[in-house]
């Protein structure tokens, strides 16, 4: 929902940003693997309940996630480049609550996974129009310089990652937090399936 936002506000200091490691020679995609790995960081932290820790891991993932884009549409989009992003974003989306699980079982497991069932449901509609718009060659007239085309919704990346920022500073109500959060990703689900039915109909 706030995605839309977010962009226009980072896309500058982003663009700034990007110059640097483009002159260096480093590409976008090495630039995507060294954020997942920061990303991937996050989950000892979260096993070892040092949540400030994996707070500053989340936070430096996502700058690195926002530095890819900059850095692709200044040596050229491509395929490789979309694919790579988009699945580790959704493996680094997933590791969170299960790092939230493995620190507490009992308060968090069935929470924890109850979101990560909605993310599977707002993955799998995300990337099932995607596929169908390329096939038609639906251009979003929103995220002009994405790869993919998707359709918004409730619970974008703003949202999630701002869920993300509330765990780690509020541990204790995760379990809450994680199905107030599933409850609208899946609304995000229902509404992206009518609208993404509705559109390629």
């Amino acid at each position: 929902m706030l995605d839309q936002y977010t962009i226009r506000l980072i896309r500058a200091p982003l663009k700034l940003l990007s110059a640097f490691p483009d002159k260096l020679g480093i590409t976008a995609n090495q630039v995507t693997v060294v954020g997942f790995l920061f990303g991937l960081c996050a989950l000892p932290a979260l096993i070892l309940e040092q949540y400030l820790w994996a707070l500053a891991f989340i936070i430096i993932n996502r700058i690195f996630d926002g530095l890819d884009g900059a850095i692709a549409r200044r040596q050229g989009i491509t395929d490789c480049g979309g694919f790579l992003d988009i699945t580790l974003d959704f493996l680094f989306y997933s590791l969170i609550p299960f790092g939230f699980v493995l620190a507490n079982p009992e308060a968090n497991a069935v929470a924890g996974a109850f979101l990560i069932f909605s993310f599977i449901g707002t993955g799998s509609s995300f990337l099932a129009f995607a596929i169908m718009a390329s096939k038609r060659n639906i251009e979003s007239p929103v995220y002009k310089q994405k790869s993919l085309y998707y359709i918004g919704g409730l619970t974008e990346g703003t949202e999630t990652i701002a869920c993300f920022v509330l765990f780690c500073l509020f541990p204790q109500y995760f379990a809450y937090l994680a199905f107030v959060f599933g409850t609208l990703c899946w609304i995000t689900t229902a509404t992206r399936i009518w609208a993404g039915y509705q559109t390629l109909k």
